[in-house]
């Protein structure tokens, strides 16, 4: 049952109800988004947002299954949706604070050793927030947080991320506190990163391959933590990811007949190497065990290792994806588990079918695709799973997969403005541990202004270290035009052990950036010489 606070007394509204209501509206004739304008304001504002919880006020569970069987009332609770009841490693609530319409998302990760309720870390975190901001910025780390004794004991991190569009505004970075409704994410993960490997061999076969053919984690993982963060793209990739998913839920949850709509719940990100796209599959799998907590106790990143589906034997492929998946539809089977499936490289398990009748592949991939194609097929009723596949030669890809994925999204080089903040990031982070000297260095549109004053104004002041340090980054970051986020990242560590060498630390910010236009320099003419 779902508790929701309206103005008149507190009623007891099912989630099946609130579904047959919908649909009662839509018959007769009201749109989806006119039924939304009907429901209460705490309804209302949930729906519209990414991941937005359907209740108001309830229960949490704790967070791990052990803890579960120790609760006692009121740290566990059981919703209508297939009437069990759900223990999980992250809890998220909305709070709306004096009558808020935006979402703020707010994630909060627990330290290890933790044992405060999610409800009590939930409201001094919404007491901080409101008694110490104005105004939330999005994609901001919370620093000052340990000024409350007790979030101080509990409490690792604390991020505001997305501010999601309201229905009178569209997508915003800030919002004032008191028109934000906060969506409090909380969660713990483990201390150690536990990974399962199996293989899909036949145990029975008498020379039984043990090659490793897919490794599961559990979610919400350490390691996995904070990559959403460092991936910067110049588009909407990442909100776009998160809507989707939050659209697949919704259709399923409206019981929409797949014979009229339908989706495969396949996402294909394609690009040439190294700008992420792998990266970007792993933190999407956590930030879907944060944000789904309400309904999943737990995740799976499931990590298909695609060489390792290839037999010796002739037709024994075909069944070794069978196999496979049907241990990955084992874990599906736990109502209570979101599962992310990774394929990696899949142009290596979908390999054109033309190709292989034609001779140029072997015969046995067209069992391969087949199999595969109707192991999604299975899944794709299937409302806990997500399949997340990255390539970067789509032109070998067949195209009936490439037809199955609902996204198929080009994941490019970066542009010169995510150039600059990738490189930034990385200052900040050597800053941070005290290589570099402290600088407070200027936004990419800060120094574009800047520089155009100059162009029309001869007179201006000479510049400080921050406009120098901006402004030496920026022709930097416009030399980097071709390279990926990978070889971007990596211009620090070639920077110093080039060009800095054994420098006492910490390094003025302005040798480190001579440092990196030399590093830069050296990987263009490497790159001239060797062709690569």
């Amino acid at each position: 049952m779902v508790l929701v606070e309206n103005e008149r007394p507190k009623v007891l509204v099912s989630s099946t109800e609130m579904v047959s209501r919908s649909l009662d509206k839509s018959a007769s004739g009201c749109c989806c988004r006119h039924y939304l304008d009907l429901l209460p304001f705490e309804q209302r504002v949930l729906k519209r947002s990414v991941f937005g919880d359907t209740r108001s006020i309830i229960k949490h569970a704790p967070r791990t299954r052990a803890s579960k069987e120790k609760a006692g009332p009121g740290r566990s609770h059981t919703m209508q949706n297939g009437s069990r009841t759900t223990s999980s490693h992250a809890t998220s609530e909305t709070i709306h604070a004096a009558g808020g319409s935006t979402a703020v998302h707010v994630e909060v990760r627990l330290k290890p050793h933790s044992t405060a309720s999610d409800e009590q870390v939930r409201s001094e975190v919404i007491s901080f927030l409101t008694a110490t901001f104005t105004t939330l910025q999005s994609e901001t780390e919370v620093t000052d947080w340990t000024s409350s004794p007790f979030l101080s004991i509990n409490v690792n991190r604390i991020r505001i991320a997305e501010i999601a569009a309201s229905s009178s505004s569209s997508t915003s970075t800030a919002v004032s506190v008191t028109d934000a409704a906060l969506q409090i994410h909380v969660y713990q993960p483990s201390s150690t990163d536990i990974i399962d490997e199996f293989s899909a061999a036949d145990p029975n076969a008498d020379d039984p391959d043990e090659t490793t053919a897919a490794a599961v984690s559990e979610l919400p993982n350490l390691s996995l933590d904070g990559i959403w963060d460092t991936l910067i793209y110049s588009d909407d990739i990442k909100p776009k990811l998160l809507n989707y998913i939050y659209t697949t839920l919704l259709f399923s949850d409206a019981s929409v007949d797949f014979n009229l709509v339908s989706w495969n719940r396949v996402v294909l990100l394609h690009g040439p190497p190294g700008t992420g796209k792998t990266s970007l599959c792993k933190a999407l799998a956590q930030k879907l065990a944060i944000r789904l907590s309400h309904r999943y106790s737990h995740g799976k990143l499931v990590e298909i290792n695609s060489h390792s589906l290839f037999s010796k034997w002739f037709s024994e492929s075909g069944k070794l994806v069978q196999r496979l998946f049907s241990m990955i539809t084992e874990m599906v089977d736990d109502e209570e588990a979101f599962v992310v499936v990774l394929i990696d490289e899949v142009e290596s398990l979908t390999a054109a079918r033309s190709a292989a009748a034609q001779g140029s592949e072997p015969t046995d991939s067209i069992r391969v695709v087949n199999a595969l194609l109707t192991q999604l097929d299975k899944l794709k009723h299937r409302k806990n799973v997500l399949i997340m596949t990255t390539s970067n030669m789509t032109d070998s890809i067949d195209n009936a997969f490439v037809d199955r994925a609902d996204i198929k999204q080009y994941v490019g080089l970066p542009p010169a403005e995510a150039v600059y903040w990738i490189l930034e990031s990385c200052l900040k982070e050597l800053m941070r541990v005290g290589l570099v000297g402290q600088v407070s260095l200027p936004k990419y549109q800060d120094v574009l202004r800047s520089q155009m004053a100059l162009e029309t104004d001869d007179e201006l002041p000479a510049a400080g270290a921050e406009s120098r340090a901006g402004e030496k980054l920026l022709e930097i970051a416009n030399g980097c035009k071709g390279l990926s986020g990978r070889s971007l990242r990596r211009l620090p560590v070639l920077a110093h052990a080039h060009h800095i060498g054994m420098a006492q630390a910490p390094i003025d910010c302005e040798i480190w950036l001579e440092a990196m236009a030399k590093a830069l320099h050296d990987t263009r003419k490497q790159g001239a010489i060797t062709g690569i």
